[in-house]
């Protein structure tokens, strides 16, 4: 991208964050992101259509596809890809109910070979081919969405990024909560405007997940080893449990962590210094990569030092769910693309009127925490006693407040969507191109080393530039 283009995309980016969060605080008790305003935003845009191909039509494939086709227009699907006909059948005919007319294809090149008027390509595939799908889409002419992780491999995700340079095409990486509007308003109004947390001195963030048996496949449906081989896949089942092999993927803490500690460096405006981890196959025992993973991030910022916890959990859901939980000096922030786990937490003290005022909190609850309780202990109350305060250093109870932002019926992916694709009409700019999401590829992929190291890793600054 040219860095004419480049800042083209930052005046553009700035100019859609100040117009929504001036929304949100107009609304003062409560911003509801509903279909209706969406739609009238999208047909203020220009009306060209964009011709789209996807590649990889597994659990996220149809997940993103879904998502795609509840955007109210300017999207056609042209081509299918991907290696196993069962997958082909059925994306074929699932685009017909919406009528969508595509081509279908086993091999990407082919795809990409035959498409002459593709002006998209979304890439669904495994891990361990993201870099040879994008870069080769992009060579084609095509702006490319792809899903996280970018790769399994510091070098092919650094080629992702040199290949986006090198053809100009945009780049989106699927780290889709830097879309949502609620981390939106969390980050840029919560955050960098009133700094409600003060200063951050922790962050805590999981995923963890119950027992879940490993993928099957109909029978008749199998594919046969000469075509796994050609397209790098083992036997059947690592076909269909790819994320779980080392060959393929990352492991939990690549599919799930790391669309949660990609927020930590977006909040922080900051990439750690060091990781500290370990984690085990202690359960499961057809699989390579690590079934739990517990790690220790440390950040440097410019008020102090911030340690980030992050554990990834796949043998029990117990512990409150998925969530990213900034915690400061003057309150905290508990997000989650899920809203029942999302609150705002006053610290004892802390002078939040102004914000109150213009709507950046409400009072109410949004599930998960009962909401502002104007009876709760103020930490000038003079301890009643009783049996709810069981020792005499405890903190005064912390006051919690909603944000004040209702994604309304969209699909969470949606959004992401939604700034690619407007991206590529030249409305907007992308709120995860490529160089950014390296970043977060080169920290989570440390965490799997330090598990096998055992041992505190240090980051030098340049191993985040691609």
């Amino acid at each position: 991208m040219s860095n004419q283009l480049e800042q083209k995309n930052t005046d553009l980016t700035n100019v859609t964050r100040r117009e929504f969060v001036s929304s949100a605080a107009a609304l003062g008790t409560g911003l509801v992101v509903a279909s209706k305003p969406m739609k009238s935003l999208a047909e203020s845009a220009k009306k060209e259509d964009l011709n789209v191909a996807v590649i990889g039509f597994g659990s996220q494939g149809k997940v993103l596809m879904d998502a795609m086709l509840q955007i109210p227009s300017g999207v056609r699907f042209k081509a299918i890809c991907d290696v196993w006909p069962y997958k082909q059948k059925y994306a074929q005919r699932y685009l017909q109910k919406f009528k969508h007319d595509v081509n279908v294809y086993t091999d990407y090149q082919d795809m990409l070979d035959s498409e002459k008027d593709l002006d998209c390509v979304i890439v669904a595939s495994p891990d361990f081919v993201h870099a040879d799908h994008t870069n080769a889409a992009l060579r084609a002419g095509c702006h490319v969405y792809c899903e996280k992780l970018m790769s399994n491999t510091v070098e092919g995700a650094r080629s992702m990024v040199l290949t986006q340079r090198e053809t100009g095409k945009l780049l989106q990486i699927g780290h889709q909560r830097r879309s949502n509007p609620r981390y939106i308003h969390a980050k840029e109004k919560l955050i960098d405007e009133a700094n409600l947390c003060g200063r951050i001195t922790t962050i805590n963030g999981q995923w963890n997940r119950a027992v879940k048996e490993d993928d099957t496949w109909p029978k008749k449906y199998e594919i046969d080893q000469s075509t796994l081989d050609k397209y790098g896949y083992a036997n059947m089942f690592e076909f269909r449990n790819w994320r779980w092999f080392k060959q393929y993927g990352g492991g939990p803490i690549s599919d799930l962590g790391a669309h949660q500690i990609d927020i930590y460096n977006w909040f922080l405006d900051a990439n750690p210094q060091s990781i500290i981890a370990g984690g085990g196959v202690d359960f499961y025992d057809k699989h390579e990569w690590y079934d739990n993973v517990m790690a220790i991030y440390e950040y440097e910022g410019k008020l102090g030092k911030t340690r980030a916890f992050y554990q990834v959990q796949t043998t029990t859901s117990a512990g409150g769910g998925y969530y990213e939980y900034f915690m400061g000096t003057g309150g905290a922030i508990k997000i989650s693309e899920n809203p029942k786990y999302t609150q705002v937490f006053q610290e004892a003290g802390a002078d939040w009127a102004e914000w109150i005022d213009k709507g950046y909190i409400k009072q109410g609850a949004s599930g998960g925490g009962g909401g502002y309780n104007p009876l709760a202990p103020k930490p000038w109350d003079k301890p009643k006693g009783g049996s709810g305060k069981v020792d005499v250093r405890e903190t005064a109870a912390l006051v919690s407040w909603d944000i004040p932002v209702d994604l309304g019926n969209k699909k969470i992916h949606q959004f992401h969507l939604e700034n690619f694709f407007d991206s590529v009409r030249g409305e907007t700019a992308l709120n995860c191109p490529a160089d950014k999401a390296f970043a977060s590829s080169v920290m989570i992929l440390a965490a799997n080393e330090a598990v096998g190291a055992q041992k505190m890793l240090k980051f030098e600054p340049s191993e985040f530039i691609a």
